[in-house]
């Protein structure tokens, strides 16, 4: 295991920024407003001696009654009682506040050794004046950084290095990721938490609970899992906070990371226009994809079977995609989620030889001809996979603008069923043939 360091201190210090910059990615969203970071965001500083475990968390509020706030608090204490060493950020140019000595007591409390960090000092010329007043937190010499414009990070990082125990090296994490996206408040976090067997991300009915990416690990039967939890994707309309409409970004755009992506919706709203959106564009985009209808627990065992049916009517146009019923309450459907998305995974790196290919292709063509179109019909010579994640074939035919799109769906069809592409994304590319010459055959 890496060393573990957290990042911990009152909202809007900077400490996401702070995450940023070591991590040297935007990996946590920053925002000048409190309150933005509320899971556990975690990332891997590999560039330094040692390399080490880097944990953002929510700014702490030790009055607050909210739910949400009561959540945070208790996934900072987890964080923790895992660190190795933790950096308590304040601003520099805030002072000391009320709430900076709170955080203060609370993290002293936790026995950990602890560097003080003085964030938003520009400047040489700002540590004196700015870091100084910091000394009354009784923390050992605080460091004066600029984690937005990357002042004094080198000295930190040495400092960071030095305090941490030495590893022999560690390889990257491998496994196969897995994002998880939906509409707010379909239970994407209580299936991640379902899963790992502990609290790891925050639940809880107020809609948009999570607003950032998270990974987390789950080692099971010797394979390693990371699950991306994402920020609930609304309705464009809907999405006029400029926070929001971030995350809603970075959701879609950890759908494109991951090797599988699972959407979330209710059973009991069913199929939603946000939600059709939404499998619109991951199959526009060809994300291997598991349609997971959580909360069945809620449908009387008697109209499953119609929930069923209405699923697979509203799901036409991408009938590959499979279908699981789940319920994190009582856990039914969640234990065949991860084999399954194994499978599409192989399936998904399939490759078919050229030969077979071509054999399939002219069972294909004596099933069904191409339509005569404008008095000529399509001809195709050959066919060939010129890439897998996802599946890609190109066509060499006499003219593309030949083909009608109900054809084109028909070959599909005929590739899925001739060589057992069942549930992964296919990519069908056309190009009319030319030949040595440059006429058209």
């Amino acid at each position: 295991m890496l060393p573990t360091v957290v990042i911990v201190g009152r909202t809007n210090v900077g400490k996401s920024t702070l995450f940023n910059r070591l991590l040297r990615s935007n990996r946590a969203i920053t925002h000048n407003r409190d309150g933005v970071t509320r899971d556990r965001i975690y990332g891997e500083v590999r560039y330094t001696s040692p390399p080490f475990a880097l944990f953002d968390t929510g700014g702490l509020v030790f009055e607050g009654e909210d739910e949400i706030e009561v959540g945070i608090f208790r996934q900072v204490e987890e964080a923790l009682s895992q660190a190795d060493l933790v950096l308590f950020v304040v601003d520099g140019k805030a002072g000391v506040t009320p709430l900076d000595e709170e955080v203060a007591e609370f993290v002293r409390r936790s026995n950990k050794e602890v560097l003080l960090v003085v964030n938003k000092v520009d400047g040489r010329e700002q540590v004196d004046s700015l870091v100084p007043e910091f000394h009354s937190l009784g923390f050992e010499e605080p460091i004066g950084i600029s984690a937005a414009h990357g002042y004094n990070i080198p000295h930190l990082l040495k400092q960071i290095c030095k305090r941490l125990p030495q590893i022999g090296e560690v390889p990257e994490l491998q496994g196969l990721r897995i994002a998880l996206l939906g509409r707010p408040n379909v239970g994407k976090s209580s299936m991640i938490n379902a899963f790992l067997g502990e609290k790891m991300l925050i639940e809880s009915p107020v809609a948009g609970t999570t607003r950032d990416s998270i990974d987390v690990v789950l080692e099971r039967n010797g394979k390693t899992y990371i699950f991306v939890d994402t920020a609930g994707v609304r309705r464009k309309s809907k999405i006029r906070d400029s926070l929001e409409r971030f995350s809603v970004l970075r959701a879609l755009a950890s759908s494109k990371r991951a090797h599988i992506s699972i959407l979330v919706v209710d059973a009991i709203t069913g199929i939603t226009h946000q939600d059709k959106t939404l499998l619109q564009y991951l199959q526009k985009e060809k994300v291997p994809l598991i349609l997971a209808v959580n909360k069945v627990d809620l449908v009387p065992p008697q109209k499953r079977e119609t929930l069923r049916a209405f699923l697979a009517s509203k799901l036409r146009f991408c009938s590959h995609v499979p279908i699981v019923f789940t319920s994190t309450v009582d856990k039914s459907g969640l234990g065949g989620i991860l084999p399954l998305a194994e499978r599409l995974w192989n399936e998904v790196n399939k490759r078919i030889p050229t030969g077979e290919l071509n054999r399939g292709l002219e069972i294909a063509l004596s099933r069904h001809q191409p339509p005569v179109v404008r008095n000529r019909r399509a001809k195709f010579y050959y066919l060939t996979q010129v890439d897998t994640t996802p599946p890609t074939f190109v066509f060499f035919m006499n003219d593309k603008k030949l083909l009608r799109p109900d054809y084109e769906r028909y070959l599909e069809n005929q590739i899925r069923k001739i060589f057992g592409f069942k549930m992964s994304p296919l990519n069908l590319i056309f190009r009319t043939s030319r030949d040595s010459k440059g006429f058209k055959r």
